[in-house]
């Protein structure tokens, strides 16, 4: 098989583990947030967690890496404009996916803390919650539109 395809196949497969396990992880936190038991809260945080970890930082690496090589191998200017505002929508979608699993973490300790009968504040994690949600829709729609570009390579 040639490179080229070797690698786009990679990156396609990346590119849907980083988007479909960020969404996925992502609704079943915000559901459990409002569901009112602090276990299943506690169960949703910890699986989010562990899931960015090995899923969605995995692909996140993978991605510029095999981007980077598919334009090379496919002989395409790295400075077109299309590949640029991609650059561009992917360093967003990282600097908001950052402080999300740093929110996702302490969450999760809060959530430990509380469920082992600790001190929780209710306030503070409702902040946390929702900073989590404001930078989770910049970060989604950045992927989408790099998923478009992608797809279209607009000249």
């Amino acid at each position: 098989m040639e490179v080229y395809s070797l690698l786009k196949k990679f990156h396609i497969i990346s590119a849907t583990v980083l988007f479909g396990t960020g969404l996925g992880t992502a609704f079943c936190f915000w559901m459990s947030g409002r569901s009112g038991d602090d276990r299943a809260a506690l169960f949703a945080a910890k699986a989010t967690v562990t899931a960015d970890f090995l899923f969605t930082a995995t692909a996140a690496v993978a991605q510029p890496l095999t981007g980077a090589s598919l334009v090379h191998q496919g002989g395409f200017n790295p400075l077109d404009h299309w590949l640029v505002v991609t650059y561009a929508l992917y360093a967003v979608a990282g600097i908001c996916w950052v402080p999300v699993v740093v929110l996702q973490v302490r969450i999760r300790d809060a959530l430990q803390r509380k469920v082992n009968g600790g001190p929780f504040d209710v306030a503070t994690i409702q902040r946390m919650r929702a900073l989590w949600f404001i930078l989770g829709w910049p970060a989604f729609l950045s992927l989408l539109l790099v998923f478009h570009l992608m797809v279209t390579k607009p000249s």
